[in-house]
């Protein structure tokens, strides 16, 4: 599935300029950024998906562009989905990619599938 590039581009400057080692799966249609091992934020379509974790759920969703992030219909509390209108500028981003990276350190790594 497809995703916008340019949105992958301005993630990946973001963790560059802080200089925040990440890792680029492809995943959940779309290219999750991963960070200590961790989901951390990523891509899907044209959107930012981003692991903010409980606590920031409900303010967050009353930002604009934001909403819960519902791959099956139920949403997952915790992650939302910012559309382009919520990233305007890359203060906007930041802001996303800034709460997801302070949640990240909290998450508990998934235990290793083996082959």
């Amino acid at each position: 599935m497809a995703y916008d590039e340019i949105l992958e581009q301005r993630v990946r400057s973001f963790f560059d300029a802080k200089r925040i080692k990440h890792e680029a799966k492809r995943m959940m249609g779309g290219l999750c950024f991963m960070v200590k091992g961790k989901m951390c934020a990523g891509v899907e379509k044209n959107r930012l998906m981003a692991r903010i974790g409980p606590d920031a759920y409900e303010d967050a969703l009353t930002r604009k562009g934001c909403r819960p992030m519902d791959f099956t219909g139920r949403p997952m509390r915790g992650f939302v989905f910012v559309e382009l209108e919520g990233l305007k500028s890359e203060k906007d981003l930041a802001y996303w990619l800034e709460l997801a990276l302070a949640y990240n350190p909290t998450v508990k790594k998934s235990a290793s599938k083996k082959s």
